[in-house]
C-alpha cells in the first residue's frame, strides 16, 4: 500500500526518532511510504543522511536541509507563530494536491499539529483514509502556551471526529479528547516504542564502557533525556546529593542537556560529587545506547499525566529497569516490581529512598531488567505500532 506521512514538526531528537520508527516499521511490513516534511526538517537526513532509496517531499521538490526555516519559525512570538500555523494549512493544499496528482497514496498518516486541518479536508473529499497521531494537543498544558486556545480545540474537535482513525500516546490522553469533545474517530492507545537491534546490549562490551568512564565496581543509577524543569532532574539531585553517603557504591549518570543542566553541574561541585554524579552533558542519539549499557537501573524523577517518554522504552529495551513516577502513561508500561518501580508521582523522598535502596539489590535489579526487556521485545517494537495504526484503515484500503 502507498502510504504519505505527513508532518509539521522540526523532525529532530524524540520527534525524530519517532517518525523515523514508525515510518521503518510500515516499510518492512510491505508498505511504501513517501515522508512530506515541513522545509528543513526531514527526520531521516537528521538521522546521519539519508536512507538511499527514501523519497522526501519538500515544498519545493528539492532535499531538505536541516533546521532553516524549521528552526527559525519556532522562534516566533505566540500569536504570530499561531497565525502561521493557520496559514501553513494553504501551504499543505499546494503540496498534498501536487503530491496526489503524481502518485495519489491510498492511506495518510499524519503526526497531528495545532491548527492543520487540511489534510483530512481534502482527503475526505478524494475518499483517502486518514490516520492522526496525537502527540499534542489545545487539552494539554503545553511548552510554548497558546494563545488562540478558543480558536484550536475548534479545529481540534473537528479534526478529532472526522479522521479516519486517531492514535493516542496514552489512555489518559484519550479519555481527556472524549471528555472535550464528546464522540470522537475510532482509536488506539499506541505508546511510544524501541528499535530494538539499536538497543541491544549484547552488543556492548560494559565492562569496557564502564571502566573508560570511571565506573567499574559502582551500582549506576542512570537517566536519559533533557534537563528541563518538569523532568524534576534537578530536584531529584538537590535532593539525593546529602543522601549519597548512605550508598557509598552507587553512581549516577545523567545524560542529556537543557536549561536545568548548569545548575546541577554547580550543585555537583559545590557538594564535591563529581566522582559519584556523570553528567556528559548531550550525546547523538545513536551514541545513547552505550551509555544505557553502563547502567544496572534509571531513574525517571518527573513526567506529566499524558506524555509517553520515549526513554522508558529505549532503557527497558536495554534491560534497564526504570523507578518513575505512578502518572497514568506510565504506568500502562510499568508494571510496579515487575517490569520497573512506581513511586507516587511529586513524592521526591520516596524517589529517592527507592533508588538507594536499589543500589544493594543486584538480583532485583537483574530480574527486573530482564523482564523489562521481555516486555519491550514482545509487545513495544515499532513494528507493534505500526500494525496496530493500520488496524484502524478499512479493509478496502489495505488491499
Amino acid at each position: 500500500m502507498n502510504i504519505l506521512y505527513h508532518h509539521r514538526t522540526r523532525g529532530r531528537h524524540v520527534e525524530g526518532v519517532h517518525i523515523r520508527g514508525i515510518v521503518n516499521a510500515l516499510r518492512e511490513l510491505g508498505h511504501s511510504v513517501t515522508v512530506m516534511s515541513f522545509p528543513g526538517a526531514d527526520p531521516e537526513r537528521e538521522h546521519e543522511g539519508a536512507v538511499a532509496g527514501v523519497r522526501v517531499a519538500t515544498a519545493s521538490g528539492a532535499p531538505s536541509g536541516r533546521g532553516g526555516l524549521a528552526s527559525l519559525v519556532t522562534k516566533l512570538p505566540g500569536i504570530v507563530f499561531e497565525m502561521f500555523e493557520l496559514i501553513y494549512n494553504a501551504v499543505t493544499f499546494v503540496r498534498m494536491r501536487r503530491a496526489w496528482r503524481s502518485e495519489p497514496p491510498r492511506l495518510i498518516y499524519e503526526r497531528y499539529s495545532l491548527f492543520l486541518f487540511a489534510t483530512i479536508w481534502m482527503a475526505r473529499r478524494r475518499g483517502i483514509p486518514v490516520v492522526l497521531e496525537i502527540n499534542d494537543s489545545a487539552l494539554v498544558q503545553r511548552v510554548r502556551p497558546l494563545t488562540l486556545r478558543r480558536l484550536a480545540r475548534h479545529v481540534e474537535r473537528w479534526c478529532f471526529r472526522h479522521a479516519t482513525g486517531l492514535v493516542f500516546i496514552s489512555t489518559y490522553f484519550r479519555d481527556k479528547a472524549v471528555e472535550a469533545y464528546g464522540e470522537i474517530a475510532p482509536s488506539v492507545i499506541s505508546p511510544n516504542a524501541v528499535d530494538l537491534p539499536s538497543f541491544d546490549p549484547s552488543k556492548f562490551d560494559r565492562d569496557a564502557l564502564r571502566a573508560a568512564r570511571g565506573l567499574t565496581g559502582l551500582a549506576v543509577c542512570g537517566h536519559i533525556g533533557v534537563f528541563a524543569e518538569w523532568h524534576g532532574v534537578d530536584a531529584f539531585v538537590e535532593a539525593i546529593a546529602n543522601r549519597l553517603s548512605q550508598a557509598p557504591g552507587l553512581a549516577l549518570v545523567f545524560v542529556g542537556d537543557g536549561k536545568t543542566l548548569p545548575a546541577v553541574r554547580e550543585l555537583v561541585a559545590a557538594r564535591g560529587l563529581s566522582d559519584r554524579v556523570l553528567l556528559p552533558g548531550r550525546v547523538p542519539h545513536s551514541e545513547i545506547a552505550s551509555w544505557i549499557a553502563c547502567m544496572d537501573y534509571a531513574v525517571l524523577p518527573n513526567s506529566n499525566h499524558y506524555g509517553s517518554p520515549m526513554k522508558l522504552f529505549e532503557l527497558m529495551g536495554m534491560g534497564v529497569a526504570v523507578v518513575a513516577p505512578d502518572y497514568a502513561p506510565v504506568a500502562e508500561v510499568i508494571a510496579d516490581g515487575h517490569t520497573g518501580w512506581l513511586f507516587p508521582r511529586g513524592d521526591a523522598t520516596a524517589c529517592v529512598e527507592r533508588v538507594l535502596a536499589l543500589a544493594s539489590e543486584a538480583e532485583e535489579r537483574r530480574r527486573v531488567g530482564l523482564a523489562a526487556r521481555e516486555y519491550i521485545a514482545s509487545e513495544r517494537q515499532w513494528r507493534n505500532n505500526a500494525e496496530q495504526l493500520l488496524t484502524l484503515v478499512p479493509t478496502g484500503a489495505t488491499a
